[in-house]
């Protein structure tokens, strides 16, 4: 079953203009609403991943803080590593998706590039979540929704397979962006 929500989506929304680069400045809703017109127009459900499946998918079976393992560095992903006592890269924008290793699933760019809405409520910590991995739309907020990921203008610490961020789900942001989920079943 679908949901009709019928947004008026801009064509173009991205602060950052160039051949495959990610779609950001976008909504918690716009995103929804993408998933909802790919879902008709495919046949097939799409949809946002739940917290615990974006999280499981950045980590591709690691259980360090990045899925390339401790440190994050500007050879590995898009993320502000400027720092005024060390000279290192600064992209200041975001770049061409893939333009770094793939983790163990073969899913680029988990690490900075743009932070990612899930469709879970804020919650402030895991207490309660559910165990299946599925999305978490009780006992929360949810006029704010999570991102994860990181951005290109994100310190390390952000861009970690766990670390996570909570938002209006009516704000848009350069930083914003999102990755779809399709269902088999």
């Amino acid at each position: 079953m679908f949901i009709t929500l019928e947004r008026c989506l801009k064509v173009e929304p991205s602060c950052f203009k160039g051949n495959n680069l990610p779609v950001e400045r976008v909504s918690w809703h716009d995103a929804q609403e993408f998933c909802e017109r790919l879902s008709r127009q495919t046949r097939r459900k799409y949809r946002l991943p739940s917290e615990a499946e974006w999280e499981y998918a950045c980590r591709a079976q690691t259980s360090t803080p990045f899925h390339f393992g401790k440190i994050i560095t500007p050879n590995l992903a898009n993320y502000c590593g400027h720092n005024e006592n060390i000279h290192t890269f600064y992209y200041q924008q975001t770049i061409e998706v893939g333009s770094f290793p793939a983790n163990a699933f073969g899913l680029c760019d988990m690490h900075g590039l743009v932070w990612e809405w899930c469709a879970d409520y804020e919650h402030e910590d895991y207490q309660g979540a559910p165990l299946d991995g599925s999305v978490w739309l009780n006992d929360g907020n949810e006029e704010y929704r999570i991102l994860r990921g990181g951005s290109w203008d994100s310190s390390p610490n952000c861009c970690r397979s766990a670390s996570r961020f909570s938002e209006m789900a009516s704000v848009t942001d350069s930083r914003f962006g999102f990755r779809v989920v399709c269902t088999l079943m």
